[in-house]
């Protein structure tokens, strides 16, 4: 009688905890005595994963905080190298935390384990080179959205397109009256939401920024009100402090993010995640983006991709105004909005067709891709 089958996943953050966790579901329908070892959060522990250590300790952003913990990272990718090769799992899945995972996963494939990275580092755009490590480490490279694996497809790698979980958890319509409701909005008058980012360094350079082309922007268009989720209550208290002094009609609200997308108009929002998140909910945005000087004049000269926002990168066209760094001024931004609240309709018909091409029962696709690749399909 052969064992149950044995799964190796390693998350590093938040994010990765939530894919992991769908994921082990998936396995689990399938299988459903599938023991599962490595590292994840609390929601991948739920589900049966016996982790190592606890996975805050990979989860570090920043270059001089990854410095200081570097010794300690190194001695915990050895250590959990070895005990990963000595329980010999069928599949070994490196869920984002690229910098960890593929130094991890060059080790087990070496030692014969089957290796999957789910979620493509940003390779298409820069550091184009590192294509070359991951074609050494992974047998199987799970993307999300499918301009990824069109650059996998061209450098050999093998990939396979899942789809995004949350063009699955994300409706095709989302309801604005009940979301105005929830959050006690008028129906009847323009909202816009402001995003400036969930990381202090964000809101420290978009803050003030995306507040004063709010001020422009209800001069253009008196009557409108404004939404602004906080993160984390520390973003909160930034955020009041940048707001003492100005007049505003202007809620911030704690966290509820897709509340806010679902009952606006319009969407002012810093470049990431987010951006894909206020294009499911199908409401038309510009987009913005500042970082140091000398960090754009750096990037500017690595990043081979034209766009920065991942609407653009998915229609591979501009659907949604960008502007950045010197040209996201108060002005120019208020001037972008103002449009959307009543004309959005030419962005989000194009918003449609994506969410449709990103909804492929995102966890399922990974989990059939994951077993084939370890003989168990």
């Amino acid at each position: 009688m052969s064992r149950p089958i044995r799964v190796a996943l390693v998350a590093g953050e938040a994010s990765g905890d939530i894919l992991g966790c769908g994921l082990m579901q998936a396995i689990k329908q399938r299988y459903p005595d599938a023991e599962f070892i490595g590292v994840g959060g609390a929601r991948m522990e739920a589900e049966g994963l016996k982790s190592y250590f606890p996975m805050e300790r990979l989860a570090v952003m920043g270059l001089v905080e990854v410095l200081g913990r570097l010794f300690e990272l190194l001695g915990r990718r050895r250590q959990l190298a070895r005990d990963l090769i000595a329980a010999k799992p069928d599949v070994f899945i490196g869920i984002d935390a690229p910098d960890f995972n593929l130094g991890l996963e060059l080790r087990l494939r070496r030692a014969g384990i089957k290796t999957v990275h789910y979620v493509s580092p940003s390779v298409w755009a820069w550091r184009q080179k590192r294509v070359l490590k991951i074609r050494e480490a992974c047998d199987l490279m799970l993307t999300l959205f499918p301009f990824e694996a069109q650059f996998y497809d061209e450098h050999q790698v093998p990939v396979r397109f899942v789809g995004h979980p949350l063009a699955d958890a994300i409706p095709q319509q989302a309801d604005r009256a009940a979301a105005r409701e929830a959050l006690d909005l008028p129906q009847d008058e323009p909202v816009v939401a402001l995003m400036p980012g969930s990381r202090g360094g964000e809101v420290a350079r978009l803050g003030e920024l995306f507040l004063d082309a709010a001020i422009r922007l209800r001069a253009l268009r008196p009557g409108i009100r404004f939404l602004l989720p906080c993160a984390t209550p520390e973003r909160r208290e930034q955020l009041e402090q940048m707001l003492a002094g100005r007049d505003l009609p202007l809620t911030l609200l704690n966290g509820r993010s897709h509340e806010a997308l679902a009952a606006c108009d319009a969407v002012l929002i810093a470049s990431g995640t987010a951006t894909l998140e206020a294009l499911l909910y199908k409401r038309p945005m510009v987009v913005a983006y500042r970082v140091a000087p000398l960090t754009y004049r750096i990037l500017k000269r690595l990043v081979k991709s034209p766009y920065i926002s991942l609407p653009n990168l998915l229609a591979e066209r501009l659907l949604v105004p960008e502007l950045i760094q010197d040209a996201a001024t108060p002005e120019a931004l208020a001037q972008a909005v103002a449009p959307l609240i009543d004309g959005g309709q030419v962005q989000t018909e194009g918003f449609d067709v994506i969410h449709r091409a990103l909804r492929r029962d995102a966890s399922v696709s990974a989990a059939e891709a994951v077993l084939k690749l370890a003989g168990r399909a």
